[in-house]
């Protein structure tokens, strides 16, 4: 064989083990796309579902339970738990550190820096009971309000991991899975995003071979954080043209996986 024969069938070998090893990593595909949506709005049901339902894509919906969306419209969340969308823990009343910079709307009642790890743990226990009422489920992740994760300044990470499959977090990067923290995996808060902002994050995603997470809040509205609910349409549209190379989960099941795979 010629030097230069053997140099590029050498190239295109190791390519090829290069996107089978990636393949291995997201159940069969080149990347994995989780896409969660906070806060129990009624966007979510209005705007989100359909199109996700439309193009066949579990979700991750972070439920306030303590929201009026939650509440009120129990009978969808159920129905949306039924469909294959993962109903994910977000806590009763979103409890945030007053403490930090920018958090004086946080209510007094509702201040993390002020409670303790035991009782926030009982919070998150007791959302955990109402999901499971609503979709049977005895297995989920939880998103930690405001990114905070810490109570009364204690870490309480360690004290909710009995009670979860993992945690979503609020740091951005694409992730391989040996670089995933279980309890703390990133995201990207997606707020004003365009349409081309949201296709380079998956392209990126496609070409690094890694995990990508989207954190929506408003989607059309409802919400400060918000997308325009046209550009998160044309997101799903995107996801659909890349489906043979993209895993699209909830993050319960990416954290299952991710949990079985050797370290």
């Amino acid at each position: 064989m010629r030097p230069l024969c053997r140099w590029l069938f050498t190239i295109l070998a190791f390519s090829i083990t290069l996107a089978s090893a990636a393949a291995d990593n997201w159940n069969g595909k080149r990347a994995a796309v989780s896409l969660t949506y906070d806060d129990s709005l009624n966007v979510h049901l209005d705007n989100a579902i359909p199109v996700l339902d439309e193009y066949g894509f579990k979700a991750t919906f972070y439920l306030t339970v303590g929201y009026p969306p939650f509440g009120e419209r129990l009978n969808e969340w159920r129905a949306v738990a039924a469909n294959g969308h993962e109903l994910g823990n977000h806590s009763l009343y979103h409890p945030c550190d007053a403490s930090q910079p920018g958090r004086e709307w946080v209510n007094p009642e509702r201040d993390l820096s002020q409670w303790s790890v035991a009782r926030l743990v009982d919070n998150l226990k007791v959302a955990n009971i109402a999901l499971e009422a609503v979709d049977g489920k005895k297995e989920r992740t939880y998103a930690y309000p405001c990114g905070d994760m810490s109570a009364g300044g204690e870490s309480y990470v360690a004290a909710i991991k009995p009670l979860f499959v993992g945690a979503r977090g609020v740091k951005s990067s694409i992730m391989q899975p040996d670089q995933v923290t279980l309890f703390d995996i990133d995201s990207y808060v997606i707020n004003g995003s365009s349409v081309e902002q949201l296709k380079t994050l998956v392209d990126d995603a496609i070409a690094k071979g890694g995990l990508l997470v989207f954190l929506f809040h408003g989607v059309g509205g409802e919400h400060p954080l918000n997308v325009d609910n046209a550009n998160h349409t044309a997101l799903i549209k995107y996801l659909d043209k890349k489906r043979e190379q993209l895993w699209v989960a909830p993050m319960v099941e990416i954290a299952q996986h991710l949990k079985k795979q050797p370290q």
